[in-house]
């Protein structure tokens, strides 16, 4: 142990000297080692790509330079700015400079408002995933320049006031893997040119003003796992019988016009299926005849025209936690393992009986 060390004090140049001990020299190497690495660090791993910076000035602009932006200032490298985020290395940069813009997030705020600044953001060449969720002031049609985004896996604008179609252009982004438009007042057809997307396996277009029937092919080449939201529409047609081949977790079609047979979503080969809504529609078709996957959680398909009995294996489902069937033309004794649920699950059909409800008459 070293006894009787004195603390470094500075000379008249303000600069610390050391007590030649071999613990202060190493200390004293790892130190000029360390300063020296920050001070020849190159910029593209302290800020992000030139033009990127000068995109999100932009889009800042666009929108007035809202309170939301007070963090975008020259003080702070923009890989730092809030809803910003750059990608890990500095294997993009470019001789410009800087870590590229992957991802950028503008959220929550009731003081953003205009349209989407689609030129700007068409300039973050590298961006990735783009969020606008809860932003009401957010306005007008979502704009063609953003089918310049060839790297974007993630597009969500929800909860704003975007308007207008769901652009057929949304088609050209082959790199998307998650579509959220729900929440907004988008009118029109869903366009077909959704199902072309190789590796789309996630759609949200709920809560909007949609017509037209569903595309045949949507989500056909979704992979092991798809997810579908086009509840709360005014969506008519059948569901499409290409449906059987889709490899659904989780669906909901709720709250629509659709006729017709809607079995294709079951069936005991959809082990992944969790979760089925497709109440408040004019669907018809012989409930006794389906088969339900083990890992089905939720299902409920109220308040429509569907006929035949709920199937013995019903009451058998392990992870169920919620079932509703109410407002149908139901008919026979309900599976035993249906009397946990509540009465509401089962009222208004032709002739259901057992427990919850009133027992069967002999």
């Amino acid at each position: 142990m070293i006894m009787n060390q004195r603390l470094p004090m500075p000379d008249m140049d303000g600069c610390v000297t050391f007590p030649l001990t071999r613990p202060h020299a190493v200390l004293l190497v790892l130190l000029l080692l360390a300063a020296a690495a920050v001070a020849t660090a190159p910029v593209s791993k302290q800020q992000c790509h030139s033009g990127d910076r000068a995109a999100l000035l932009a889009v800042k602009a666009s929108f007035g330079n809202a309170s939301y932006f007070v963090s975008w200032t020259a003080d702070i490298p923009c890989c730092h700015w809030f809803g910003v985020r750059c990608d890990a290395t500095s294997s993009s940069a470019t001789a410009t400079g800087g870590r590229r813009v992957v991802s950028l997030a503008i959220m929550r705020d009731a003081g953003v408002s205009g349209p989407v600044p689609g030129a700007a953001i068409a300039r973050l060449t590298g961006l990735q995933e783009l969020l606008f969720l809860h932003v009401p002031g957010v306005s007008g049609a979502i704009p063609p320049a953003l089918a310049r985004l060839s790297a974007l896996t993630d597009l969500t604008i929800s909860r704003t006031g975007v308007s207008g179609p769901v652009p057929a252009f949304l088609g050209e982004l082959r790199a998307l893997r998650s579509l959220d438009l729900s929440f907004n007042a988008l009118t029109g057809a869903i366009p077909a040119s959704l199902a072309a997307l190789p590796r789309l396996a996630s759609i949200n277009l709920g809560r909007n003003r949609l017509t037209g029937a569903i595309p045949p092919l949507l989500l056909s080449k979704a992979g092991p796992e798809a997810f579908l939201t086009l509840s709360h529409n005014s969506l008519s047609g059948t569901v499409p019988a290409e449906f059987a081949a889709v490899s659904f977790v989780q669906v909901d079609l709720s709250r629509n016009a659709l006729t017709g047979d809607a079995s294709v979503l079951f069936g005991g080969g959809r082990t992944l299926l969790v979760a089925v809504n497709l109440s408040r529609n004019a669907l018809s078709f012989d409930m006794s005849r389906l088969e339900f996957p083990e890992r089905l959680a939720s299902l409920d398909v109220s308040h429509n025209a569907i006929r035949g009995g709920v199937p013995a294996a019903a009451g058998n489902l392990s992870q169920l936690m919620f079932f509703n069937v109410s407002y149908n033309q139901l008919c026979g004794e309900l599976p035993s393992g249906m009397a946990s649920f509540e009465v509401y699950s089962f009222r208004h059909n032709k002739c259901l009986c057992g427990a919850p409800l009133p027992a069967c008459q002999a």
